[in-house]
């Protein structure tokens, strides 16, 4: 069994899934993969029922969802998922090619190899590895994260990446059951909460790459819960009672 496990919310991705699979199945280093599904009605779960039971039953796995109910909700029940079936590698990335497969290794890398307890693949760690984004959506992103840093004093220059490892550990620390925000507001808090924690994080320069396929899901109200929940963040980073640091 892989010690790895790769989840993947989807959400009408049937353009993508199974290349995107293939893809992660086609590297040397074993992953396996989570998808979590939010009721496509375009068929995506289907595909993915159909690869399990065709060529990936032991290393490809899906839970379905009801409708959308949100990032954050999706990543929480990949989590415990991934707890209980015994992975200690633990990453998120998102189905549309944004993230690069091929960067999976070595943000396992900074975690299993050099000792981190996080890996974030980020977009501008060393410049802005931004790639087909409209310039609005670059600086808004951009800004949002200098944006996080200012306001929390949180140094990690892209609080809202999805392309994130996590080790074991951290998600058995952080009360997964406490994260309260449900669009990119949750990779913030995720990130904020190990920070506060103390365990250790490590941006990975990654090139994110605008999807060729499908259909974006952003919307206002995402960014506007990442806006106003990094306030609530900071004042929880003064009142709240964080768990300790595992030994």
């Amino acid at each position: 069994m892989s010690d790895s496990i790769v989840i993947i919310p989807t959400y009408n991705e049937k353009e993508n899934i199974e290349k995107i699979i293939r893809a992660v199945f086609g590297l040397q280093k074993e992953f396996n993969i989570l998808v979590i599904d939010d009721g496509s009605p375009d068929g995506t779960a289907e595909i993915v029922h159909g690869l399990m039971e065709k060529e990936f039953a032991d290393r490809l796995f899906i839970i379905e969802r009801s409708g959308k109910l949100g990032l954050g909700t999706a990543y929480i029940a990949g989590f415990k998922w991934a707890l209980k079936h015994g992975y200690d590698y633990v990453f998120e990335m998102d189905a549309d090619f944004s993230h690069d497969p091929n960067d999976l290794p070595r943000l396992y890398a900074a975690t299993h190899d050099e000792g981190n307890d996080v890996a974030v693949g980020s977009r501008y760690v060393s410049g802005v590895n931004v790639v087909n984004w409209p310039i609005g959506r670059v600086l808004m992103s951009y800004f949002a994260s200098m944006y996080v840093r200012i306001v929390t004093g949180f140094q990690v220059h892209d609080t809202t990446a999805g392309f994130v490892c996590y080790r074991r550990r951290v998600l058995e620390t952080i009360p997964l059951d406490e994260v309260r925000f449900k669009g990119y507001g949750f990779q913030i808090e995720m990130k904020y909460t190990a920070h506060k924690i103390g365990f250790k994080i490590k941006e990975v320069p990654v090139i994110f790459v605008n999807r060729r396929e499908g259909t974006s899901k952003m919307s206002g109200g995402i960014f506007g819960e990442a806006f106003f929940g990094v306030m609530r963040l900071r004042l929880d980073g003064w009142f709240r009672k964080y768990p300790k640091l595992p030994a």
